[in-house]
């Protein structure tokens, strides 16, 4: 407990759940904070190196920092073969349940040899070292293994989401002058087939560093395997040449690892670049801590591998901790609302880390269906994504994890590549703040001028300190990368994101800085007028976004849809209006409210709001690759 009551809403840790988190909160935070350099070495202690690092942290060439400088190491060997060499040979790693009901699950030891295979089978082909090879697949365990297949033999792999067009496709395949590759026939999304191959001839038409297409049988749809380009997984799976062993390839701590292409407000996706040694260090060590990992876990990050949560906590986080992971191939709702309770149920998941977006879609259907199933053993929850609204986030911690599980609600991103603000089991809750940045980092928010602001005032989202699993570039455009996100406060990572802190130093995300409305002078956050919104008994969602006003200079205008049972009238609209001017504020009533059925999201559940703002004005809505469907 901490010294002085905190202020507001507050939900304290129970003594049960602090008796069992693997290391003592205060410790750990003191400890970073005289030494985060050394805090971030004893992390890397707990891995495998083939060679330890001459240096922990080499910031010479600020800002393109290096960590574990000189050490040699493979994120594959350290997810795979040090288990393989333990007690753990034949624990499950990971357990797999498709949106039809199959199921499938791989102990590490089965992981370890098809992954070998596969990796035997990409060395075949002439994939080498620092090659590029994209996955353009569904949520299936074979995406795991590709992964993991690269990173053994030193490839850089470049994950494309997919449900993306072929447009985006064939970009990322240009961009990242990709070899070879991996697709599914196709993938099954509520309850339909997605033609994920078909998709894929049609983005090769233009991509012409693709020699090698090898294709998963997922839906045993009818496709077109072009002759001396397109082969088939399980057959190659299947030959003399894919052994069950495979040499690692022993990689630099700065080599990378992948790309990972992520939306900017404008332009063309960008490629994150990640590398080994630090990347692997951050994401262990978060895992680790913030969900409390212990042997007898079932861990369940309902993410999919196209985006950054799922690489860090779905394929290397948990295999890294040696934990058992949960993979579910299809939609939250098919083909009913407690498709995910279910599972929970069938499976004993102790541990659920999911987005706001399905959370509150969920909510939507009420208690009924999660009281129908025992979700008893839970106890961990977590949030990620985008911040979650006060509403969203009691009825996650009341009607699913009944009132005795934390839920960690974490701010991160694809460049940052693990958490960095977040909880950890035994930290003082308030329901929509991600409380204080993880330790052995230092984060601060700011003005205009880069000066610290005074405590609930708005501004820039800093981080001050270099940590391991940074970007370390954006791929093939390194003035990109210091112009972005280093040059507007020199020496500090602008996030790109508004935030305050309270006056306990609590962190409350408020949005994109570009998702900040000014109206009539005054800065409201997206964030706040969606919440405000949501807590209204109809809506289950919201987006905000601000449109030129003659007076106002910016007038809000509200997008919504309502939950089951509710039907647009002049009288909600109205009475919509009169409530974010309650919880709010007067300046913030929308000036209009539209219901309608579905929102622009991406994958990972952020709303984007420049595509509803080029859409009201009439405009190119611009690169939408990143949408969610």
């Amino acid at each position: 407990m901490p010294e002085k009551q905190l202020s507001g809403e507050v939900y304290y840790p129970k003594q049960q759940i602090i008796d069992h988190a693997n290391a003592k909160c205060q410790d750990l935070y003191e400890f970073a904070k005289k030494d985060y350099v050394g805090f971030w070495e004893k992390e890397a202690n707990d891995l495998k190196w083939f060679k330890k690092w001459d240096r922990v942290l080499d910031d010479s060439k600020k800002p393109f920092y290096k960590w574990f400088v000189g050490g040699k190491t493979n994120i594959a060997y350290n997810c795979l073969d040090v288990h393989t060499e333990t007690y753990r040979r034949n624990k499950l790693a990971l357990i797999w349940e498709g949106e039809k009901g199959e199921s499938q699950s791989y102990s590490y030891f089965a992981l370890r040899r098809d992954t070998c295979r596969f990796s035997n089978i990409l060395r075949s082909l002439g994939v080498k070292k620092g090659d590029r090879v994209t996955l353009y697949m569904g949520r299936i365990p074979e995406l795991m293994i590709g992964m993991l297949a690269c990173a053994r033999i030193g490839a850089i792999h470049s994950v494309v989401y997919g449900g993306f067009s072929v447009e985006a496709l064939h970009e990322r395949l240009e961009d990242s002058q990709s070899k070879v590759l991996i697709v599914s026939d196709g993938a099954y999304q509520r309850g339909k087939i997605v033609p994920l191959k078909q998709i894929a001839d049609e983005a090769l038409i233009r991509a012409a560093t693709v020699e090698s297409v090898l294709v998963v049988k997922r839906t045993g749809e009818s496709i077109n395997m072009e002759a001396g380009r397109d082969m088939w997984y399980h057959e190659l799976m299947a030959l003399p040449i894919a052994g069950n062993s495979c040499t690692i390839e022993e990689m630099d701590a700065e080599d990378p690892l992948f790309m990972l292409y992520t939306s900017g407000t404008t332009g063309k996706p960008k490629a994150i670049l990640h590398t080994h040694g630090g990347y692997m260090v951050g994401i262990y060590a978060t895992l680790k801590y913030v969900f409390d990992i212990h042997e007898d876990d079932r861990y369940w990050c309902a993410a999919d591998p196209g985006w950054i949560t799922g690489h860090s906590y779905i394929v290397y986080g948990p295999l890294l901790n040696g934990t058992t992971s949960f993979m579910y191939e299809g939609a939250p709702t098919h083909p009913y609302p407690n498709r995910w309770w279910q599972m929970i149920d069938k499976y004993g998941i102790n541990i659920l880390y999911t987005a706001p977006t399905a959370i509150r879609g969920l909510m939507r259907f009420g208690d009924a269906w999660p009281n129908r199933h025992d979700l008893s053993s839970l106890r961990l929850l977590g949030s990620v994504g985008e911040p979650i609204n006060p509403e969203a986030w009691r009825w996650y911690y009341k009607t699913i994890g009944k009132e005795k599980c934390p839920i960690m609600d974490t701010w991160w991103q694809t460049e940052t590549g693990m958490f960095m603000i977040t909880p950890m089991p035994c930290v003082p809750l308030k329901p929509g703040s991600g409380t204080k940045p993880f330790p052995g980092l230092e984060m601060d928010i700011v003005d205009e001028e880069g000066k610290s602001v005074k405590p609930n005032e708005e501004g820039y989202l800093v981080i001050k300190t270099p940590w391991p699993s940074m970007l370390r570039s954006i791929w093939n455009d390194p003035d990109r990368y210091v112009n972005q996100y280093w040059s507007k406060f020199p020496g500090m990572y602008l996030t790109g994101d508004s935030a305050r802190r309270d006056e306990d130093g609590y962190y409350w995300i408020i949005g994109r800085v570009d998702d900040v409305i000014k109206v009539s002078g005054y800065r409201l956050g997206t964030a706040e007028i969606e919440s405000a919104l949501v807590s209204h008994s109809s809506v289950a969602e919201a987006a905000a976004i601000g449109l030129p006003h003659e007076l106002k200079g910016n007038a809000i205008h509200c997008f919504v849809i309502l939950k089951a049972g509710f039907s647009k009238s002049d009288k909600l609209i109205e009475e919509l209006r009169q409530h974010v001017g309650h919880e709010v504020g007067p300046i913030a009533k929308p000036e209009q409210i539209d219901v309608v059925d579905s929102l622009p999201k991406t994958r990972s559940g952020k709303i984007m709001r420049r595509v509803l703002k080029a859409r009201a004005l009439g405009l190119d809505p611009g690169n939408i690759s990143t949408l969610e469907e």
